[in-house]
């Protein structure tokens, strides 16, 4: 007679050769109890990585060291005492005690507290080596070349099984279905993958025959995109003759081959936007241009119109301006003439009169009215005391017409 469920669980695990059997829940509720009774809470030191909060406000995240790595949970009510807030590559103390999840049969860390305890190692990494690079110009902006207008042929170096790659084929093949896309499929994470990244830049170089290489991925942990922070990964961009966009993650990723490349998109679909302008907006905007072209055409016609109508409102008859600037050269001429004529007159009459006034004061005028002028000889000078001379002194007289030389007999 086959028992029930409850005689079943009140029997030793074993009964002779008929086993008891137990329920997967039943499982998870002794491993759970088992775990809960034997460990007392205790502190963990890892680093924090995949860290997430949904909308519950719960803090989810994995505590892991170089060998091993745990699920931790930390319940809205104890995150809200903390003054900071954890972020993936943080290296922290976590207060806690371990459980099992049974729906799931997960061993998570129950945090209460956490600690911040310096810098995780993934983090430390990215910041030395960006620190390094930047000291050697990686970063320059000076040496990032500008994405050509209008590629003709667009390389993309990704995964061949991420949602990244159809993401950014469907934006292209939307935008501009005429252009050429060379894809080099490669791993994107975990061991070897910076190596086939920078070997498939360095091969769009030789071989894509392509304007322009979109690099990247989706989203994921710091762990995740660890291989767009790698050092060959960042060389092989800087070497590239062919721009680069990076094009890693989410908008708030930021990873080396952000720094490096020519251009940074926040996400790969962005970078597809980015590659390559719209048709229908080129169109668009050609016919704009055409519009716009047509009007200043117009318009200048139109101006060049009236002018033309302005110019022939005041263009005359030549031979009648030749006619009226002939008569009016003739009456110049005329005025000019009796101007002279005036001017001549009125010089002879200034003349006239200054000789009369001259002839008036000439001591010859005196002369005519019958007076002499004697000078003394030999030193002619004119004499004009008769006391100055003696007898014997010779003269000349001077008379209104002639001269004579005459001897003082005798002085009164």
């Amino acid at each position: 007679m086959a028992r029930n469920r409850s005689e079943v669980s009140d029997l030793p695990l074993f009964a002779g050769e008929r086993p008891r059997f137990l329920t997967v829940s039943e499982l998870n509720e002794i491993v759970k109890s088992a775990l809960e009774s034997q460990l007392d809470a205790f502190w963990v030191l890892g680093e924090i990585s995949n860290f997430r909060v949904p909308p519950s406000g719960h803090f989810y995240f994995t505590l892991k060291d170089d060998k091993s790595q745990i699920a931790a949970v930390m319940f809205r009510r104890q995150g809200a005492s903390l003054s900071f807030l954890p972020e993936d590559g943080m290296e922290v103390l976590c207060f806690g005690r371990v459980s099992l999840y049974s729906a799931r049969g997960d061993l998570q860390l129950y945090v209460e507290s956490i600690e911040p305890r310096g810098q995780g190692a993934l983090y430390l990494a990215f910041e030395q080596l960006k620190k390094k690079l930047g000291a050697e110009g990686l970063f320059a902006q000076q040496r990032k070349r500008p994405l050509p207008f209008l590629p003709a042929s667009i390389g993309i170096v990704t995964s061949d099984k991420g949602a990244a790659l159809y993401d950014m084929l469907r934006i292209i093949g939307d935008r501009f279905p005429e252009r050429r896309i060379v894809i080099r499929p490669v791993k994107v994470q975990g061991e070897g993958a910076a190596q086939e990244i920078a070997a498939g830049i360095a091969e769009m170089a030789r071989y894509g025959d392509v304007d322009v290489v979109i690099v990247g991925r989706g989203g994921g942990s710091l762990e995740d995109l660890w291989s767009f922070n790698e050092e060959i990964v960042a060389r092989a961009i800087f070497a590239s003759p062919i721009p680069v966009i990076s094009a890693v993650g989410h908008e708030i990723d930021f990873t080396i081959a952000d720094f490096v490349a020519d251009r940074r998109a926040p996400t790969p679909t962005a970078g597809a936007e980015m590659v390559i302008p719209r048709k229908t907006d080129l169109i668009e905007q050609l016919v704009n241009f055409e519009d716009a072209l047509v009007s200043a055409i117009q318009a200048k016609l139109e101006m060049a119109h009236d002018r033309w109508r302005g110019l022939v409102k005041r263009l005359t008859d030549p031979g009648r301006k030749l006619r009226e600037n002939q008569q009016r050269l003739d009456e110049l001429s005329i005025d000019l003439l009796r101007r002279f004529q005036d001017r001549l007159r009125r010089l002879r009459d200034q003349l006239a009169q200054a000789t009369g006034r001259l002839d008036a004061l000439s001591p010859l005028a005196v002369l005519d009215r019958g007076y002499s002028i004697a000078h003394k000889l030999p030193e002619e000078v004119i004499v004009k005391d008769a006391a100055s001379l003696k007898i014997g002194d010779r003269l000349r007289v001077r008379f209104a017409k002639g001269k004579s030389v005459c001897k003082v007999e005798e002085c009164e």
